[in-house]
């Protein structure tokens, strides 16, 4: 019988009660989020702040720059000054130390681009800010199956009702409010803009010269506000379904007030840049929605989402973590989707608010998106990895740079695909493979359909190739083993090492060896072998992991893993665990995994961590030691109450999609299987206290 997805996501609907500083619900679609409070809006944004936790609007295309002086508008990596190694017989250089007298270039390049906060919606009372304090009987929930946030509250005792919902396609959010504050003009609705910054909010309140709000148009029923900050312009579109009056209170300051009855229902839009020609208004080439529209689009697009998507379902079974897991799942389906699926790679907060100067991390877009194949959602992955297509000739010139063949993916990066400078960014390679494992996965998933894969194949195999040219150029051989290295200066998953003495980093090594001969695959499957030589060589060749008293080493040089190093990511788990390498003896990593549970400092980790050592325990055949790790109690291996895995001990990390992402990669694993293996659910011990259900979900193909 067919999952009752409505009646499942129903038993895990967020409820709220009371203020929780730590948990606030989101609505979006991918390219577009917007965060709320208990009222359904962002009323209470400064205690939020308070509180590490913003209140955010965000977009893909939100990006700012902010100049550098009245004089000059930005700096480049060639006014950068770079720091010089020795690569086995070259010179290399990497933007990695911030030099006497270039602080003002390094940290600028750091900080521009910046994702920003698109502007604050929030309730007032009698034209004045509202208070904590002064709201109570709240009572608040998300609708995952229509993606819609109703929250009731009152206010000087008077019974207040919000409707919060996004469009599934647009970034247009609705309001509905319905209360007598508002026929007795008590109760008014105010929309704020800030200018850009690079913090955690998004915002900076206080430099309102900056930037400019401007009303071009307000007639009957819509409204459309231009926004100019330095050289970022969008804008801002409200529609009106019922009659209110609309008026600018300062610059940056506008209200909305009702004028006809006990209700208020608008829409709000942003675009960008979206003008046909002069003469029309932005976003002309689109019909702002209106609020029937909006939620007709949520409705039809949560739906469409959730009766296709994979799906698990535990609630018949008789374990007690079962219940709390299938909501880490659900809910975690539904932030992925909003915050992490849209044109380009997000940030590890996602759409909900800024981390790391607002750039997003390329070496964790593995944990955002590689769940998504073996979830029956491939498609969701395509547009973030066609901009890797639109930043190729800028990976190319970042290999070339240092005399390197094909394409260097960058780490910390904005929409431009431009490096970060960083003591960390430059020299991480992990990120590299990335792309090759995905891609396979992605083709894996639809092989049955010729029309897909061979189009798949033919798109993206330049970021096959450009991608293992770079890696097979990096290895180095070594004429004493007949071997292929990795060599320093490098900093490997786990960054704890010092990248002057890192050697052959374990995963490194196997996930080099690991994505090189999907490459070579590739090559067969489009007739290119000739292509693939190298790949094929280099890959057959790398250095052996490193072993030493039986277990599995960080790196050559880190014979002190378990006594020094015994922190951070336990990345030797990934090594038969995200990946499959015949090359690992079980024997070998049985032990290395639990001299980890034996030795490791868990609350150094971090939250995609215990997902990775699920996989490997689950590989091993060990499924109560997989899910004692992937609901392991620790500070951050925590979920909120609105799904998100949080870092508690990170205040810059308020949520960490990373964690959640993981966490659907392992569950695949853990219900579906993998290649080779034969027991059903092999995730799950077979004692008689798990029912494991699920839809739509492909075993791991390797």
């Amino acid at each position: 019988m067919a999952i009752d997805r409505y009646k499942l996501l129903n038993r895990h609907n967020p409820l709220i009660d009371k203020i929780d500083y730590k948990a606030p619900l989101s609505i979006g679609n991918g390219n577009f989020a917007f965060t709320v409070d208990a009222t359904g809006l962002q009323t209470l944004y400064d205690e939020y702040k308070e509180k590490l936790t913003p209140l955010c609007t965000m977009s893909q295309w939100g990006w700012h720059t902010r100049p550098v002086s009245s004089t000059r508008y930005d700096y480049n990596m060639d006014d950068l000054e770079m720091t010089e190694y020795t690569y086995s017989d070259r010179k290399v250089t990497y933007a990695v130390d911030c030099k006497e007298g270039n602080e003002d270039v390094y940290y600028w390049l750091r900080k521009n681009p910046h994702k920003f906060n698109l502007g604050r919606l929030g309730f007032l009372y009698r034209h004045e800010r509202i208070k904590a304090e002064d709201i109570y009987d709240i009572k608040q929930t998300l609708n995952l199956y229509e993606g819609i946030i109703e929250s009731s509250f009152r206010l000087q005792g008077v019974l207040c009702k919000v409707k919060t919902l996004c469009h599934f396609d647009r970034d247009t959010i609705a309001i509905e409010v319905e209360s007598e504050l508002l026929t007795e003009g008590l109760l008014s609705v105010m929309l704020l803009f800030p200018y850009g910054s690079d913090d955690i909010s998004g915002s900076d309140w206080d430099y309102s010269l900056g930037h400019t709000s401007k009303v071009i148009n307000n007639d009957d029923n819509q409204v459309f506000i231009e926004r100019c900050m330095d050289k970022t312009k969008y804008y801002s579109c409200i529609r009106f379904d019922n009659k209110a009056h609309f008026y600018q209170k300062a610059e940056h300051d506008f209200r909305i007030e009702s004028i006809e009855n006990n209700k208020m229902a608008f829409t709000l839009t942003y675009c960008f840049n979206m003008k046909d020609d002069p003469e029309t208004y932005p976003c002309s080439s689109y019909e702002i929605p209106n609020v029937t529209q909006t939620y007709e689009s949520s409705l039809n697009g949560w739906k469409a989402f959730w009766e296709t998507t994979g799906i698990v379902k535990l609630n018949s079974s008789s374990d007690k973590r079962a219940f709390d897991l299938e909501r880490r799942i659900l809910l975690s389906l539904y932030q992925l989707r909003i915050n992490c699926c849209g044109l380009m790679p997000p940030q590890e907060t996602g759409l909900f608010c800024n981390s790391w100067h607002g750039k997003f991390h390329l070496e964790m877009y593995l944990w955002h998106q590689a769940y998504l194949p073996l979830w029956n959602q491939t498609e969701l992955m395509k547009p973030s990895i066609d901009w890797y297509l639109s930043i190729l000739p800028r990976a190319k010139e970042n290999a070339r740079r240092n005399g390197f063949r094909g394409a260097k993916w960058p780490k910390q990066v904005a929409y431009d695909g431009i490096d970060s400078p960083s003591p960390i960014a430059t020299l991480l390679i992990w990120q590299q493979p990335h792309l090759i494992y995905m891609l396979e996965l992605a083709y894996q998933s639809r092989r049955g359909d010729r029309i897909f894969s061979v189009k798949l194949l033919e798109d993206y195999w330049i970021l096959i190739k450009e991608t293992a040219d770079y890696m097979v150029d990096l290895a180095v051989y070594n004429q004493e083993t007949g071997k292929y290295d990795l060599l320093p200066p490098l900093i490997p998953a786990q960054e704890a090492h010092d990248p002057s003495n890192t050697l052959n980093p374990v995963f490194e090594l196997e996930y080099w060896r690991f994505t090189l001969l999907l490459a070579v695959s590739w090559a067969k499957r489009l007739d290119k072998e000739p292509d693939a030589e190298k790949w094929l060589q280099v890959a057959n060749n790398m250095a052996t992991p490193p072993i030493k008293d039986g277990l599995y080493l960080a790196h050559e040089n880190c014979p002190t893993t378990y006594e020094e190093f015994n922190v951070d990511h336990p990345i030797m788990t990934a090594i038969y665990g995200l990946i499959y390498s015949d090359r690992i003896d079980k024997g070998i990593m049985t032990s290395t995994i639990d001299k980890i549970m034996s030795c490791w400092e868990f609350d150094s980790t971090w939250g995609w961590d215990y997902a990775m050592m699920a996989m490997a325990a689950t590989r091993l055949g060990m499924p109560e030691l997989a899910l004692e790790l992937l609901l392991m109690d620790t500070a951050n291996n925590n979920y909120g109450m609105n799904g998100h895995n949080i870092q508690i001990r990170r205040e810059d990390l308020p949520v960490y999609l990373p964690g959640n992402g993981s966490l659907l990669l392992a569950v695949a694993m853990m219900t579906a299987g993998l290649s080779g293996c034969d027991k059903p659910s092999p995730g799950f011990p077979k004692d008689g206290g798990w029912n494991v259900e699920y839809e739509n979900i492909a075993p791991f193909p390797y």
